[in-house]
């Protein structure tokens, strides 16, 4: 990265006896007419506004009250996985003329810059500014320059920044005029509640709206969006207008798309209640809550997922289900006994699914053969025991990332390929009834947000967000994902601020993501679709012992109220209400029992 040089003495000397030559031949007036012509052209560039006037990349721009350099706001920037948190807007400029751009910033690699000065684009930045610090730059447009973006920047990995009283001085030019009609707009995938659009840019444009026939829908900055909230087996027309600070294009011409049959998407369990408890039962090992019965889990458990099928190494594809051994578990039942349990659960109205992985059970699929092993060993497991479906937990090494693999949308990872194979294959054996559900870690769905894989340049997690593709992959295969919001750290939401586990807050974040959609690695072109609420629950723990990040019920609660109803949210301001969320998961019911119930009676409370 280049720094500004130092100026040179001469050209400064130069500019001195130019103004005095003017002074001397009486033209002082006519230069203050010149400059009495310029003004500061940005707009609301103090931020008192809020983000009026600009758009930040990836919904990285928030406005703040404190620390600002003048007035009552300031920008903060919040760089994010492959955004630098740029905040740009476009201005009105006058061709070959001269304009001088700054503005105050705080923070580390901070940058101020304009673009399509139609001469040479200008940069400055400081490495460092613990305190605000002034940023100027100057620059000519070129003969046919009408317009100019002017924006500023952070750089990748690194904490937020601030900027404020930002100025554009010159003179100003013709009005601006609303941007052209947006071209191009298609609808890309569909769910039996979610359209996602996308569109080709439009010059000029600082946002998009979007309109779900007469009505709008929702404004965006980038060129997609996912609407949601539709009902099944319904046909949408959508059409999308450009919009600048001079206002809003014509509409698009409107494309039309159905939504899928509610029974079409999410696979199986559509009979589960519309608030359902999901429990793990520690079927093969006692891990210190001591062993529970098939025939003594409460009837409170709607979804009860046997832990753990293993496999016989990490990447044999070959899993195995046994009962816990008597020495460990000198109360466990017997195979037939278990199996009776299990048709009884069902008879009942219970789902009963074979849960694969768990914290020591790493499976890699990394060849076709393991793929075909995999689904032959899971299939006698569900055959034997007589189950619903299939959970699948796979946490530590089992999903990674090959370098390059970078669009969810299209993996090309073995392990993620294979896996998406295996489990289309059981879902084809055993029809629209299976039970399809998924127990990731935060670290491989929402740091997605944020990274993903490697990264472009290598040298991150390739774990991270690696869960996506599958996710989205089955989504119409899917039942419940009920991703673990504990064992995790700080985690980024779509308010750009970092998360951390335990309370309300934590969950209400993670959810919102999953029930909204979110870019991934901050790229608005790659967006991971919005999940249906009723495919969602919220996973944790159910006693202290049980993991870190447990979460009173007082808390868990709290985070209902405000997805469910949007009432106790806190500071956090979710992007919809979602009545239908499908409802909570727990590690364990084993745990649940240890700990006198408290979790699964209060569910039952709060649900009725």
């Amino acid at each position: 990265m280049e720094r500004t040089r130092r100026p040179a003495l001469y050209p400064r000397l130069v500019a001195a006896l130019a103004a005095a030559v003017l002074t001397a031949g009486g033209l002082v007036a006519a230069a203050q007419t010149a400059r009495a012509a310029d003004a500061d052209i940005a707009r609301n560039g103090g931020f008192e506004s809020g983000l009026t006037g600009w758009s930040c990349t990836a919904g990285s721009g928030s406005v703040v009250t404190t620390p600002v350099h003048g007035g009552s706001g300031a920008l903060k920037g919040t760089p994010a996985g492959n955004d630098n948190a740029k905040c740009s807007q476009t201005v009105t400029v006058k061709p070959d003329s001269a304009y001088t751009l700054s503005s105050w910033v705080r923070g580390d690699y901070v940058y101020l810059g304009a673009s399509g000065t139609g001469t040479t684009d200008v940069s400055t930045w400081t490495q460092s500014a613990p305190d605000w610090q002034r940023l100027t730059t100057s620059f000519r447009t070129g003969p046919r320059t009408t317009s100019v973006t002017v924006y500023t920047h952070g750089w990748y990995g690194t904490p937020a920044y601030y900027a404020d009283d930002l100025t554009l001085v010159g003179p100003g030019g013709a009005p601006e005029q609303p941007p052209a009609v947006p071209t191009g707009l298609k609808a890309d995938s569909v769910t039996s509640t979610s359209v996602a659009l996308s569109w080709a840019p439009v010059a000029g444009a600082t946002g998009y709206t979007i309109y779900r026939g007469a009505a709008k829908a929702l404004d965006v900055s980038g060129t997609s969006a996912t609407v949601t909230g539709l009902s099944p087996a319904t046909a949408y027309s959508f059409q999308v207008a450009a919009t600048n600070a001079a206002g809003a294009s014509a509409l698009s011409p409107a494309v039309t798309a159905t939504t899928s049959a509610s029974g079409g998407g999410g696979g199986g369990g559509t009979d589960l209640p519309a608030h359902a408890l999901v429990g793990y039962l520690h079927s093969s090992f006692a891990n210190g809550s001591g062993y529970t019965r098939m025939a003594d889990v409460p009837a409170s458990w709607d979804v009860i997922n046997l832990a753990f099928g293993e496999p016989t190494s990490v990447t044999s594809g070959d899993v195995r289900f046994g009962l816990c051994p008597a020495a460990e578990c000198p109360n466990v039942e017997s195979a037939a006994e278990f199996k009776a349990a299990i048709k009884a659960k069902q008879a009942a109205g219970k789902k009963v699914l074979i849960s694969i992985g768990g914290a020591n059970g790493q499976v890699q699929l990394a060849t076709t053969a393991a793929r075909d092993t995999f689904v032959s060993s899971v299939s006698k497991i569900i055959d034997e025991y007589g189950l619903d479906g299939l959970d699948i937990d796979f946490e530590g090494h089992s999903l990674s990332l090959n370098t390059g693999d970078t669009d969810f949308r299209n993996p090309t990872t073995p392990v993620v390929v294979n896996l998406i194979s295996a489990i289309k294959t059981l879902k084809a054996k055993y029809g629209a009834d299976f039970v399809l559900t998924m127990a990731p870690e935060t670290f491989f769905v929402q740091l997605g947000y944020q990274y993903y894989g490697s990264g472009p340049w290598g040298g991150q997690d390739p774990r991270a967000g690696s869960y996506l593709p599958v996710i989205h992959a089955l989504r119409d295969d899917l039942t419940l994902l009920h991703v673990q919001d504990y064992n995790s750290g700080p985690i980024m939401g779509l308010d750009n601020q970092y998360h951390s586990m335990g309370g309300a807050d934590f969950h209400i974040a993670m959810t919102d993501m999953l029930l909204t959609g979110f870019p991934v690695a901050g790229d608005t072109t790659k967006v991971f679709p919005a999940l249906r609420p009723d495919q969602v629950a919220i996973g944790l723990p159910a006693s202290t012992q049980a993991g870190n990040g447990h979460t009173s019920p007082a808390e868990v609660n709290k985070a209902l109220n405000c997805l469910t109803k949007k009432t106790d949210c806190g500071s956090y301001q979710t992007h919809g209400t979602w009545p239908a969320l499908r409802g909570l998961m727990t590690w364990s019911i084993n745990w649940d029992r240890f700990n006198q119930w408290e979790f699964s009676r209060n569910f039952d409370a709060y649900f009725g």
